[in-house]
C-alpha cells in the first residue's frame, strides 16, 4: 500500500506497466516529477521530471529530464539508486542493470553505499601510495621506480581517478619523455605504471578494470655497453672528489668491487668480516639491507683500497658503510645525479652512469684474461643450469686473487696518471 504523503494529501497510486522504448521516448511531463514502474523489472522506474517553462519563452516548454531508477530495502530502509539519465542508458540496459543490483542486494550489498565509494573512487596517487608497500616487500628496486613516478607521474595524475586514466594519458607522458631526450627513462616509467595498475586490477583496487598501459609502444633502445677506457678511468676518479666524501667514496667502491649500485650504497658494516662483504641474499628490514637482485647470497672480496676508502668514510662495527647522513640512519643515495654532474664538467658526450662503472669493472675482468664465467661469479649473475646446483665450490681464493688484480691495474691506470706511487683516495669533507 502506498504511504501518506507529508503533507496529508492521499497517495497517489503508482504507475506500473511494461515499459518500452516508445512509451520512454514519448511519455509527456507533469505538474510533478512522476514514477512509472516496470512492470517486467521488480524495482525499476522511468522518473520523469515535472515541465519546466523557459524563461526566454514562457509560452514554451523545457525538455523535462528523464532517468532510470532503482528502488530497493537495505538496513530496514528504502533507497534509490540512480541508474542513469535514458540518452545514455537505453530500457534494456536499464534492466540489466536492476538485474544486477538486485542481485547484491540478495548477497546483502547495498549498492548506493557502493556507488558513494565508487564516487570517491581511489585517486592515482592512493593507488600508487597502497602499490609502494607492496612493491617494498617483493620488489629490490621499488626505490628507482618510486622515483621514477614521483617525477614524471604523479604531477599529472596524483588527483585524477586511477580508473579515468587512459591509454591516451599514458601516451602524452611517455611521449614527453622520449622528446625530451630520455627513451630508456620513458620506458622505465611505463614499465612502473604498467605495474602500479596491472597489480591494481589483480588486487581490485581502485576499481581499475583495464591496463592503460597496455598497448603503449616501448622505445627501440640498444643495450649499452659503455665502459670507461684506460683513459678516462683516472679522469673520473679524480673528478668523483667532486661528489662529495661519501658519494665519491661510493662511486670508486662500486668501480673498485664491481656490484650493483643499490647494494653497494646499502653496504652493511655488519656483513664484513675478514676483508669479506658477505651480501646476504634475503632483505634485512631491520637492518635497511635491500637483498641480493637475484636472491643469491654473494661474497666480495675487498682490497686495500676499498677498505681505505671506507675508513676514510668512517668506522664502526655496525651501520651503513657509506651513510647518507651524518648520523648513518640511510644510505648515501644521488649517485646518478653526481655522475650526470661529473659527465658535464669533464665534457663527456657518450655519458656515464653508475651501472657504467660496474660494465667496467666486469670488463676488466676479463681483460685480464680471467674469463666471462669468473667474471659472472665475481658479480654475482645467476648462471643457472644443473651445474650450480652441484657445483658448491665457493671459489673464494680464486675471487680474492681476481679482485687484487682489477684493483691493481686501477691502482696502476690512476697512479701513472697522477705521477704519484699513492693512491689519490678522496678529500675529506
Amino acid at each position: 500500500m502506498p504511504r501518506p504523503r507529508r503533507d496529508g494529501q492521499p497517495p497517489k497510486a503508482p504507475s506500473k506497466l511494461v515499459l518500452s522504448d516508445p512509451f520512454v521516448r514519448n511519455v509527456q511531463p507533469g505538474p510533478t516529477r512522476t514514477l512509472y514502474w516496470d512492470a517486467k523489472c521488480r524495482g525499476l522506474a522511468l522518473a520523469v521530471a515535472p515541465k519546466r517553462k523557459d524563461n526566454d519563452n514562457p509560452q514554451s516548454v523545457a525538455a523535462a529530464p528523464r532517468s532510470w531508477r532503482f528502488t530497493y530495502r537495505s538496513g530496514g530502509r528504502l533507497h534509490v539508486f540512480t541508474i542513469g539519465r535514458t540518452d545514455e542508458v537505453g530500457l534494456a540496459e536499464a534492466r540489466r542493470t536492476a538485474d544486477k543490483l538486485r542481485g547484491q542486494v540478495a548477497q546483502g550489498i547495498d549498492p548506493q553505499a557502493e556507488k558513494q565509494r565508487g564516487l570517491k573512487a581511489e585517486t592515482f596517487e592512493d593507488v600508487a601510495s597502497r602499490y609502494l608497500e607492496h612493491a617494498k616487500r617483493v620488489n629490490k628496486s621499488w626505490r628507482q621506480a618510486d622515483a621514477l613516478v614521483a617525477k614524471h607521474l604523479a604531477p599529472r595524475w596524483n588527483k585524477l581517478r586511477a580508473r579515468d586514466i587512459t591509454r591516451s594519458d599514458v601516451r602524452t607522458v611517455i611521449r614527453r619523455i622520449t622528446d625530451g631526450g630520455a627513451p630508456v627513462v620513458a620506458n622505465q616509467v611505463l614499465a612502473a605504471a604498467s605495474a602500479i595498475f596491472s597489480w591494481a586490477i589483480k588486487e581490485e583496487v581502485g576499481d581499475i578494470a583495464v591496463n592503460p598501459c597496455h598497448g603503449v609502444t616501448r622505445n627501440e633502445t640498444k643495450s649499452r655497453e659503455r665502459v670507461l677506457s684506460d683513459a678516462e678511468l683516472p679522469k673520473f676518479w679524480k673528478a668523483f672528489d667532486d661528489a662529495g666524501l661519501v658519494r665519491g667514496a661510493a662511486l670508486r667502491v662500486l668501480l673498485l668491487t664491481g656490484q650493483r649500485p643499490g647494494e653497494v650504497t646499502a653496504m652493511r658494516r655488519e656483513h664484513i668480516h675478514d676483508g669479506w662483504w658477505e651480501l646476504p641474499g634475503d632483505p634485512v628490514p631491520a637492518l635497511g639491507w635491500p637483498g641480493t637482485k637475484n636472491g643469491a647470497s654473494h661474497r666480495v672480496w675487498l682490497t686495500e683500497p676499498v677498505r681505505k676508502l671506507l675508513a676514510e668514510v668512517g668506522d664502526g662495527a655496525t651501520g651503513y658503510a657509506l651513510p647518507g647522513d651524518d648520523r648513518g640512519r640511510r644510505p648515501v643515495s644521488g649517485l646518478d645525479d653526481a655522475m650526470r654532474t661529473i659527465c658535464v664538467a669533464l665534457g663527456v658526450v657518450d655519458k656515464v652512469t653508475p651501472h657504467d662503472l660496474r660494465r667496467s669493472h666486469g670488463t676488466t675482468v676479463t681483460s685480464l684474461g680471467f674469463g666471462r664465467e669468473a667474471m659472472n661469479r665475481l658479480q654475482n649473475h645467476r648462471e643457472g643450469g644443473i651445474a650450480t646446483v652441484y657445483d658448491r665450490h665457493d671459489y673464494a681464493n680464486e675471487l680474492e686473487k681476481i679482485q687484487e688484480a682489477v684493483a691493481a691495474k686501477i691502482v696502476g691506470l690512476i697512479e701513472r696518471a697522477d705521477g704519484r706511487n699513492v693512491v689519490p683516495l678522496g678529500k675529506r669533507a
